[in-house]
């Protein structure tokens, strides 16, 4: 590819007949070189920015890739965390169902033994009260005797 500084520098042969304007042919070079100076450039700024992106693409990709694996990561971390709620919650469960199932079974044994001791106290209470007849029936029996003499 020619440069710039190749179409500057390049000179034409001299004909003494029928050639070209010298002067025209210099002026037309001095345009040509013109454009295709800012062309050059620009294609070397492409390929610099060109460079740059793909650069960046790189990078990106690099950050991409770090993101997946943090993500993965971040998921195995939820699922684990999760898991050893859920564990930590059945335990829980079994530990208050087990609790329950102790409190009831000793509120039951409670309750056998209230009725037990309620049971001895109406027994308690129907000798009492068996005594108690016994005894006014003897002081009535006493006090007819007392009032026939």
């Amino acid at each position: 590819m020619l440069t710039p500084l190749d179409i500057e520098n390049k000179k034409f042969s001299k004909q003494m007949m029928n050639g070209y304007s010298v002067e025209e042919v210099d002026d037309f070079l001095d345009e040509l070189t013109a454009d295709y100076e800012k062309i050059y450039k620009e294609v070397s700024d492409s390929k610099n920015k060109l460079a740059d992106l793909q650069e960046s693409i790189e990078k990106y990709k690099n950050i991409e890739g770090t993101l997946q694996n943090t993500l993965v990561m971040a998921q195995s971390a939820a699922d684990e965390v999760r898991n050893l709620a859920k564990q930590q919650a059945e335990q829980i469960i079994n530990e208050a169902q087990a609790t329950a199932k102790q409190q009831v079974a000793e509120l039951e044994q409670q309750i056998t033994m209230k009725k037990k001791e309620m049971e001895e106290l109406e027994k308690q209470f129907d000798v009492y009260k068996a005594k108690m007849e016994s005894l006014l029936i003897s002081q009535l029996e006493l006090l007819k005797d007392a009032n026939k003499d």
